[in-house]
């Protein structure tokens, strides 16, 4: 009898441990990959990139709803493709590819390039970089980081995220100012606990966005003094082959994830992207001056 139970539980384990080895990387992965761009640019408190994601990093990691999630925070270029291929979301912060003189962590400066192709190296790596994103993996971008002006990453972030901002000369469309956000589709899981806002910030919104069902919008952001309306300055993007995207166009100014509701707001977006489950009330998390520095 006892070596027929064992003989059933042996069965049993087997079978448990081909189903672990069917499940999709990006479904048994809970590691956050953080890429930030070196501070090159801005007064202090302002475009501080690395801090910014170093707070999220802890506020994940030692959040009391959430378990079993490791983080990585890499400075400068995006790592290797092997460094990345175990993430179940890469969170983005940076600059636009502008400026020769600024950092991208994803694309080098349009200025380099013939506004289209890229150098047979960064051609491979993005190639590579776009099949972790068909195999599921998610991607955050934040901020500046969302400014592209090369085609090629143009589309693709529009494949990856949904949509991306585009510069237009001569005019201001993300002024510091007061901003009123207000949310849509209050029903989506990167919105659970969070509630409408108010604070100064500079915030990216006059973006180019897929006109597809796939894309979610989820903030809407009115400046109380620079004369345009309301605009989309938040979404969620559903890919067709599964992956997720986030995009949030605030996070310039590194005092604001003291605010509960914009920083709750980021976590969400990070842990649906990574295809994790966002808890009831959001991500719980407290975070101190001491975290900030």
């Amino acid at each position: 009898m006892r070596s027929s139970k064992a003989a059933v539980a042996l069965i049993g384990l087997a079978l448990l441990g081909v189903y672990a080895f069917s499940i999709p990387a990006y479904a048994q992965a809970r590691k956050v990959v953080f890429v930030a761009a070196p501070k090159d640019h801005g007064v202090p408190g302002r475009h501080e990139y690395e801090k910014d994601l170093r707070v999220l990093a802890y506020c994940l990691e030692h959040s009391s709803n959430l378990t079993g999630i490791t983080t990585k925070v890499y400075v400068g270029k995006a790592p290797g493709i092997d460094e990345l291929k175990d993430a179940a979301v890469i969170v983005v912060h940076g600059d636009g590819d502008r400026s020769a003189n600024e950092h991208n962590p994803l694309f080098p400066a349009n200025a380099t390039t013939d506004h289209g192709k890229y150098s047979p190296e960064t051609t491979a790596y993005l190639k590579d970089f776009d099949e972790l994103m068909k195999k599921g993996v998610g991607l955050v971008v934040f901020h500046y980081t969302t400014e592209i002006e090369n085609e090629t990453a143009r589309q693709y972030y529009m494949d990856w995220v949904g949509g991306y901002y585009a510069s237009e000369p001569g005019v201001r469309n993300n002024p510091v100012d007061q901003w009123t956000m207000t949310l849509q589709n209050e029903g989506h899981p990167v919105l659970r606990g969070v509630h409408p806002w108010n604070y100064k910030e500079e915030i990216f919104t006059k973006f180019q966005l897929s006109q597809s069902p796939q894309l979610t919008p989820l903030i809407v952001a009115t400046p109380d003094v620079a004369k345009f309306g309301p605009r989309v300055a938040s979404w969620a993007y559903q890919r067709k082959e599964g992956g997720r995207g986030f995009v949030f166009g605030g996070m310039d100014m590194h005092s604001n994830l003291l605010l509960e509701d914009p920083r709750r707001v980021l976590l969400n977006g990070i842990v649906w992207a990574a295809r994790m489950e966002v808890p009831a009330g959001g991500v719980a998390s407290t975070v101190s001056e001491d975290v900030m520095k």
